[in-house]
């Protein structure tokens, strides 16, 4: 059986994927107005990918007594974004850093909320490998040496 902390803590995981899915929206964004023209349709599959999570995860946040967080009116990138080759790198570590928080929800939910987690998780493995060619051999948790 649950207990209040188990659903405590699935719900703080279920905000901070909610808050890696607001950061990479915007990130696409920024990745869309610098991608070469041959990869703007795998960007903009990204971005909408991105806005079908946040909304899932929104709903998923109510469902756990929860109020969804907003999102920011602009965040911090990572690094300067002034042509198509940073904008790859880019997306890629957007998919990386949605990837860990994906694996912590993997490991606070259970049932088919775990389930979607995994999947995400998988998804943001796969796009960053697409972006950056390899990925690491445990994607969600590599990350999380720094």
């Amino acid at each position: 059986m649950r207990t209040a902390a188990d659903r405590g803590s699935e719900l703080d995981a279920a905000q901070a994927a909610l808050a890696a899915e607001h950061a990479a929206i915007y990130g696409y964004g920024v990745v869309g107005g610098r991608i070469s023209d041959e990869r703007r349709q795998e960007a903009r599959g990204a971005y909408d990918a991105h806005r079908a999570r946040r909304d899932a995860l929104q709903r998923a946040i109510r469902d756990l007594g929860g109020e969804p967080e907003p999102a920011a009116a602009a965040y911090a990138l990572p690094f300067d974004v002034p042509d198509g080759a940073a904008a790859v790198r880019l997306a890629a570590e957007l998919e990386d850093r949605v990837g860990a928080v994906y694996a912590d929800l993997v490991r606070a939910s259970t049932g088919a909320r775990r389930r979607d987690a995994a999947g995400a998780l998988r998804e943001a493995a796969v796009r960053a490998v697409r972006w950056r060619g390899s990925g690491p051999a445990f994607p969600g948790l590599s990350e999380k040496r720094a």
